[in-house]
């Protein structure tokens, strides 16, 4: 449900209509009250089924560049977060990965990618991890803060400041445990982070696996503009699992989100399906494979594309059979 005052803002055209209409007056009201109503919920309807009618060829490519920017954005920031939760240390997850030293590939030249070598993510020390013990009978829960402070530059370019809090019920590589994360004052760069992020190993003897539920989510950007998001993954891991560090983890996620970003003045509403898995490797900062389809309600308007597997910030969304080339940031 979209705020009341965008609500209004978006439906302005059907408002200017019933506004024409003379407004009666005196004992006048109460006879043509009934008549009234009934004329502005015809026009209401009338514009409600204007709103929902098929959209253009450029409506179309304008609702898949807003949807499929914002789509990956709000996907980038949350595995942010789920690479930061599980690497605080191996008591509460497995450490290592995030902003706490995990490798990430680099190319040995330019323009090429062959003889990839592993260079250290690593913060410099600007942030600082409070952990506090929530039980005095039992280790856990835990929770622990990650506070950036006012400001903390990681080697991926990202400034982050403000912080962020996680409860762990448990040792994250244990079956039925879950993590918890939310925001106080958290930024990454100017874009302002709000939200739950509840992380829970499902595991199996045969599957590592994670569902990550992202609630009430919200991206604010520094000239005011937002998208809002939610989302249900299930994380599984392909490749790895024979070795006890994190640098060659790969992992496949499907799921499902929906979202409202609201850019140039206009609010887009959107859903969306993985439909080919993603895949994500904790040594590269991105979503590295797998397609995305974007809809407007039922009905699907683009495919977000985010490669073939190289590490690297493109990603490309198809409208119309044209293909466009986006920068994840």
């Amino acid at each position: 449900m979209l705020p009341v005052f965008n609500q209004l803002q978006y439906k302005m055209p059907c408002f200017m209509k019933i506004l024409q209409l003379k407004r009666p007056i005196g004992n006048i009201w109460l006879r043509t009250l009934i008549p009234f109503i009934s004329i502005a919920i015809i026009v209401f309807a009338g514009c409600k089924k204007e709103s929902s009618n098929g959209s253009t060829a450029s409506q179309q490519e304008e609702f898949a560049s807003a949807t499929s920017d914002a789509d990956a954005e709000a996907e980038f920031t949350f595995d942010d977060v789920f690479d930061n939760v599980m690497g605080v240390n191996s008591e509460v997850a497995i450490g290592g990965t995030g902003v706490f030293g995990r490798m990430i590939e680099t190319n040995a030249g330019p323009g090429t990618n062959d003889n990839k070598v592993a260079g250290t993510d690593s913060l410099p020390p600007c942030f600082t991890v409070t952990i506090t013990q929530l039980s005095t009978a039992n280790r856990f829960p835990l929770r622990a803060v990650i506070d950036f402070g006012s400001g903390c530059t990681g080697r991926d370019g990202r400034t982050r400041r403000g912080k962020i809090t996680v409860t762990y019920s448990g040792r994250m590589i244990l079956p039925g445990s879950s993590a918890s994360t939310t925001f106080d004052g958290y930024f990454i760069n100017d874009t302002k982070v709000e939200g739950t992020h509840t992380i829970t190993n499902t595991s199996t003897q045969a599957v590592k696996s994670f569902t990550i539920e992202v609630a009430n989510a919200k991206l604010t950007h520094s000239d005011g503009s937002f998208l809002e998001w939610n989302s249900t993954r299930t994380i599984s891991q392909t490749d790895g699992m024979l070795t006890a560090i994190p640098l060659d983890d790969v992992f496949n996620l499907t799921g499902h989100a929906n979202g409202i970003v609201e850019k140039d003045n206009k609010l887009f509403e959107w859903s969306t399906a993985i439909t080919s898995p993603l895949v994500k490797r904790f040594a590269c900062h991105w979503i590295v494979k797998g397609t995305v389809n974007i809809q407007k309600g039922n009905a699907a308007i683009a495919v977000l594309d985010y490669g073939t597997g190289d590490c690297d910030n493109k990603a490309s969304f198809t409208v119309n059979g044209v293909v466009h080339e986006i920068t994840l940031h």
